[in-house]
């Protein structure tokens, strides 16, 4: 939803910043690979010691090239299937690495085995919900549907994170959790469900086209 709606604001607010970096001479490729290097990075160095203010603002720095390297390639002209491959490929890197560090708190100095397992379901679902989608559409199906796309997760994520290492109570990060993960969870079955939609539809119109096949032959034939 976020990503849908603030689209073309961030956007303009981004193409700056990429015109910047074509100028020095950097690539939208290196920008996406070094943008989640360092996500990654800031996830697993400060989460996992449960530093989350200073993991969820370095975050939020780098996680910005997830953005500046697609203006890049439009401006340079440097669209392409490689681009949209490696992109969406270190997304979920990155996404990895966000949630498994805060796995890595609760199921180590953290202890609250609550908080683990909610983290964990959110980094599965989260994967199971590209997947999704990357499964539909390597079939030739569209699956753009769901409540929470990588954008809300993300967003969500982030700023629960992010306040509860300001100081507020960390019941605030297990509500953000638990809320993820239902709606993560909610967003497969949304997803299988327009993907079993469509292959039905698809059934059903070969099957019409088989009818009208044998019923075209057999007029011939009497």
């Amino acid at each position: 939803m976020l990503n849908r709606l603030l689209r073309a604001s961030w956007t303009k607010v981004m193409t700056p910043i990429a015109k910047a970096f074509l100028a020095i001479g950097l690539t939208p490729d290196a920008v996406t690979i070094v943008g989640t290097l360092a996500v990654c990075a800031s996830a697993l160095a400060f989460y996992p010691r449960g530093e989350f203010l200073t993991g969820t603002l370095l975050i939020t720095l780098f996680i910005f090239s997830d953005n500046v390297d697609g203006v890049m390639a439009r401006l340079s002209g440097r669209q392409g299937v490689w681009g949209a491959f490696l992109d969406s490929t270190l997304d979920r890197v990155g996404d990895a690495a966000i949630f498994g560090g805060l796995v890595l708190w609760f199921a180590g100095p953290g202890a609250n085995w609550l908080m683990a397992g909610l983290a964990l379901a959110c980094l599965i679902l989260g994967m199971v919900v590209s997947y999704a989608k990357a499964r539909a559409e390597g079939l030739g199906m569209t699956c753009n549907v769901g409540i929470a796309e990588r954008a809300d997760r993300l967003f969500a994520v982030l700023l629960a994170t992010g306040l509860v290492g300001l100081g507020l109570p960390l019941w605030v990060l297990t509500a953000v959790l638990a809320l993820l993960a239902i709606a993560s969870l909610v967003t497969v079955f949304q997803r299988m469900s327009t993907v079993h939609e469509q292959a039905m539809a698809a059934i059903k119109a070969a099957a019409r086209g088989e009818v009208r096949a044998d019923g075209a032959a057999g007029s011939a034939e009497a």
